[in-house]
C-alpha cells in the first residue's frame, strides 16, 4: 500500500523524544527514516529503563522508533562523517537536535549543505534557540519549569508540578513534523529546500494557548488551580461515592441538565449560577454543593446519567482503563507490527486514501549498517 510520504527519505540525527517522535510520524506515513546513532551507545533512550518490553528493550525507546532503520556512525571520525554525508546526499529531509554548532563541526550544518543539496529540508530542534540560549540544555523538565507550565500545574501556586509525560517534547515533535511537511510542500512547488527551526521553549509558549493569551491580552497572571479551569465552572474533578469523576460543563444548557440530574433544577435560574461568568464568581459555593450531591452515588452511575442528557462526564481512568475505553469505543489504540513483539500506541492520524502503516518494529542499534 502506498503511503502519503512514500519516496521521502529522512536522515534522522535526532535522539531522545522530540525529534524521534516527529520522524516516527513521518515514517508511519511512508517516509524512509534512517536513524543515525552513536556506535555502542545509540540513542540515549535505549538505556532509559526500566520498564523493558518482552525483548528487553527500553519501552521509552520503542515508543518513538518504529518503522525506522538504524545505522551506527561515529561522527568523530572522517570515515563516519563520510558515511553520514552519503546518507544526507540522498535525503529529502535532515533532522537534528544537537546543541547549536555541533553539526557544523562535522560539516553537516545547514549552510554547509544548502549549496550541495538545494532541495534539502533541514530541521533543527533546540531547547532555547540559537542565540543567547544556545548553550542551555533542552531537557523537558527544565522547559516545563522555565516555560511557565509548572507554574499553572499542580494543586496550588506553592506546589509547581510537571505534567506526567514529557509533553514539551511531544508538542515540539508535532510542530517539527508540521514544519517539515510545509517545507516539503514548498519544495514540491519550487524545488527549493529551507531550514525549519523549532525551539522547545517557543513551542511550549504557543501550546499554553488560552493561558498565554490571558497574560498577553489581559495582563492576567495565571496560577495553579489543581484540576479547576480558570475560566469555566464547573470544569474539574469531583469525588463520588467510590472514585473521582470529571465534569466539563461548558454551556448553560449543560449546566441546567447537570442541575436537573443532581436534583437541584433551581440552580439553573439562581442568579449566582445563571451564566458561566456568574458561576466563576461563585465558584467555591457551587463546587461545594455539587460535591455534596455527587457523594450519593458512584462514578459509573453518574457518568451514565449525565452522559445520557449531554453533560460531558467521565471517570478518572488508569492507563489500562483508558486503553480499554478506546477499545470499547472501536478506536483500536494499539499498533500491530508484523514480526515484532513490541506493543506501541497507534498513530492517531487516519488518512482515507493513504493510511499510515506499521511495517517494522524499533531497530536494533546499527542493524542496517553502515
Amino acid at each position: 500500500m502506498t503511503g502519503a510520504l512514500d519516496g521521502v527519505v529522512v536522515a534522522d540525527f535526532s535522539r531522545v523524544l522530540a525529534g524521534p517522535y516527529a520522524t516516527m510520524l513521518l515514517a508511519d506515513m511512508g517516509a524512509e527514516v534512517i536513524k543515525i546513532e552513536r556506535p555502542d551507545v545509540g540513542d540515549d533512550t535505549r538505556q532509559w529503563g526500566p520498564p523493558y518490553d518482552s525483548s528487553h528493550t527500553a519501552t521509552y525507546f520503542t515508543s518513538v522508533n518504529r518503522n525506522k532503520t538504524s545505522v551506527s556512525v561515529d561522527l568523530g571520525t572522517p570515515e563516519g562523517v563520510e558515511v553520514a554525508q552519503g546518507i544526507v546526499a540522498r535525503a529529502d529531509v535532515l533532522i537534528e537536535n544537537f546543541r547549536s554548532g555541533t553539526m557544523e563541526k562535522f560539516g553537516l550544518g545547514y549552510d554547509d549543505l544548502r549549496e550541495q543539496h538545494p532541495g534539502l529540508v533541514y530541521c533543527s530542534i533546540t531547547g532555547f534557540g540559537t542565540d543567547a540560549g544556545a548553550g542551555l540544555p533542552g531537557y523537558d523538565l527544565l522547559l516545563q519549569a522555565m516555560g511557565g507550565l509548572m507554574s499553572i500545574t499542580g494543586p496550588d501556586s506553592s506546589t509547581p508540578t510537571k505534567v506526567g509525560v514529557a509533553v514539551v517534547d511531544v508538542i515540539t515533535g508535532l510542530h517539527a513534523s508540521t514544519g517539515i511537511l510545509a517545507a516539503l510542500r514548498h519544495r514540491d512547488r519550487t524545488g527549493e529546500g529551507q531550514r525549519v527551526h523549532i525551539a522547545l521553549l517557543t513551542a511550549l509558549l504557543s501550546a499554553l494557548s488560552n493561558q498565554a493569551a490571558a497574560y498577553l491580552g489581559a495582563d492576567a497572571q495565571p496560577v495553579a488551580m489543581g484540576n479547576r479551569h480558570p475560566s469555566v465552572v464547573p470544569y474539574e474533578t469531583f469525588p463520588t461515592a467510590d472514585r473521582p469523576i470529571a465534569l466539563a460543563v461548558g454551556t448553560n444548557r449543560q449546566f441546567a441538565s447537570l442541575a436537573e440530574v443532581l436534583g437541584h433544577p433551581d440552580w439553573a435560574d439562581d442568579p449566582r449560577y445563571v451564566s458561566n461568568e456568574a458561576r466563576v464568581g461563585h465558584r467555591d459555593e457551587l463546587i461545594a454543593s455539587i460535591t455534596e450531591a455527587l457523594a450519593s452515588a458512584g462514578a459509573a452511575e453518574w457518568t451514565g446519567r449525565l452522559s445520557a442528557v449531554g453533560v460531558p462526564a467521565g471517570p478518572v481512568n488508569s492507563l489500562a482503563e483508558a486503553f480499554q475505553t478506546a477499545r470499547d469505543l472501536g478506536l483500536d489504540p494499539e499498533a500491530v507490527i508484523p514480526g515484532s513483539s513490541a506493543r506501541t500506541v497507534r498513530n492517531p492520524i487516519d488518512l482515507s486514501a493513504t493510511p499510515v502503516t506499521y511495517r517494522t518494529g524499533p531497530p536494533e542499534l546499527g542493524e542496517h549498517g553502515p
